[in-house]
């Protein structure tokens, strides 16, 4: 080694080790070596464009022009095809010349087969752009409508999350996508995961690739006006667990192994400095807006803040991930017995935003000694007073403040409320145990045991 490379190695690693920015704090494994880590060094953030503003869905149809395409597809499902946000889109493509076919057979809470009926269609129209119109479940379903029509030979299972499937990257370049929520939770307009209850093991997983984001997310907040108030609620509770999850995950230099090409690093990196800020923010957003939007549905200000917080929520999770909350999500909405929750229909179905919050009281309580600290300041933006209070309280402090929105709020009491009792934690933590991606993230690592004590803590939780 030259004299002059000596001199820059050990200049460049004085330097990361004084530095104090967020950048280089998070130095546990840092390491100036040519050889691949054992843990991450590094996060990146990926986004879909995003344009928010009133009214804003009417530029659809001009940016479908500056596209070239010439044969669109526009999905959405039964609810939202006859309400105003669907009637929007196809105003703004009828005005602009844009040749399209629309499918409106989404599934809400998609599964395996609903996903392959959306395929065939997609095959079949030979569509060379999307636009989604709905909710998580519509953008889910169109991004892997646009996958599989992309990669006609593909075996369904190719491109599912391991061990479900065979977690296949994607390598083929997919059609354009416009994403148009009309919810505000699931921040699917700006992630590149697809999500779907498959039915052979009674649990959800999904497809997770940066190749599936939307190229553009149209955040129009008039369309939140026309959202029910049992949608609101359920839909807030995922901004409010994607932000709580998203923000305690373990750190992305806990996280490994280390890819050996950049190009292999996972959707889910765990916490940075850059996804938290978006969890702050969606915290706020949350503690001053959460109530207001779903008890007062003509509330403008409430419900375009909460719009614009599930696409930030989005964008934190899309990069840090989500962890236990949705993990236990997955099984408890897959094994669904009779509940029919209000404002979604006829057929007996638990909301996502429902199944994630329940467990919520108990899983933070079982992470906050991984990091104490964050686990109150969560707690403190919420609204809790966590004045004297001490990093062995941080578990009780969060799970309260979390309680208490759930109260108000109205959710139901506990796993036993949805029609589960303790004989079903079994099946409930044999879904769970699947969703690696999931409990990766998670800032400590976890046992059946521990799975199912989360679980019976949440059986019933006022």
């Amino acid at each position: 080694m030259t004299s002059r490379k000596r001199v820059f190695d050990l200049l460049r690693t004085i330097n990361i080790a004084s530095c104090q920015c967020p950048a280089h704090s998070h130095r546990g494994n840092v390491q100036v070596s040519n050889s691949t880590p054992i843990k991450d060094y590094a996060f990146e953030i990926k986004c879909s464009t995003v344009r928010y503003g009133l009214g804003v869905t009417r530029e659809v149809g001009m940016d479908l022009v500056n596209m070239g395409v010439k044969n669109v597809c526009v999905m959405t499902d039964q609810n939202v095809v006859s309400l105003s946000p669907m009637k929007a889109v196809l105003d703004s493509l009828v005005k602009n010349g844009i040749n399209y076919s629309v499918y409106d057979n989404v599934r809400v809470e998609p599964t395996d087969t609903s996903f392959k009926h959306a395929i065939d269609f997609a095959k079949q129209g030979n569509f060379d752009s999307y636009v989604a119109v709905g909710g998580g479940s519509v953008m889910d379903t169109c991004k892997a409508a646009n996958l599989y029509a992309c990669d006609p030979e593909a075996e369904f299972l190719d491109y599912v999350n391991q061990p479900i499937g065979k977690g296949k990257p994607v390598t083929v370049p997919l059609k354009p996508m416009i994403a148009i929520p009309t919810t505000s939770g699931t921040g699917s307009e700006t992630t590149g995961m697809s999500i779907f209850d498959y039915e052979d093991i009674k649990a959800k997983t999904g497809i997770a690739h940066t190749a599936l984001r939307p190229l553009l997310a149209l955040i129009d907040p008039l369309h939140t006006l026309s959202m029910p108030q049992t949608v609101a609620n359920y839909a807030g509770f995922d901004i409010f667990c994607h932000a709580l999850e998203s923000f305690t995950a373990i750190p992305y230099t806990e996280r490994g192994p280390a890819p050996e090409n950049p190009a292999l690093r996972p959707v889910y990196q765990g916490s940075n400095p850059i996804s938290d800020v978006w969890a702050r923010f969606c915290l706020q957003c949350l503690q001053k807006y959460f109530a207001r939007s779903v008890y007062n549905a003509d509330d403008l200000e409430a419900r375009s803040s909460m719009h614009l917080a599930a696409t930030m929520a989005g964008v934190g999770i899309g990069n840090a991930g989500v962890h236990l909350c949705h993990g236990l999500a997955y099984p408890i909405a897959g094994n669904v017995k009779n509940y029919v929750p209000k404002d979604y229909g006829t057929k007996p179905m638990i909301p996502h935003g429902l199944a994630v919050v329940l467990t919520a009281p108990s899983v933070f309580r079982f992470t906050a000694a991984s990091d104490p600290d964050k686990h109150l300041e969560a707690a403190g933006i919420l609204g809790a007073n966590i004045s004297g209070k001490k990093q062995e309280d941080a578990g009780r402090v969060l799970s309260e403040i979390i309680l208490k929105y759930m109260d108000k709020m109205n959710v139901e009491n506990g796993l036993s409320a949805i029609g589960y009792s303790v004989e079903d934690i079994p099946q409930l933590v044999k879904g769970a145990l699947p969703q690696h991606r999931l409990l990766k993230i998670a800032p400590v690592p976890q046992s059946e045991e521990d799975l199912s004590k989360i679980l019976e803590d949440s059986l019933m939780l006022y």
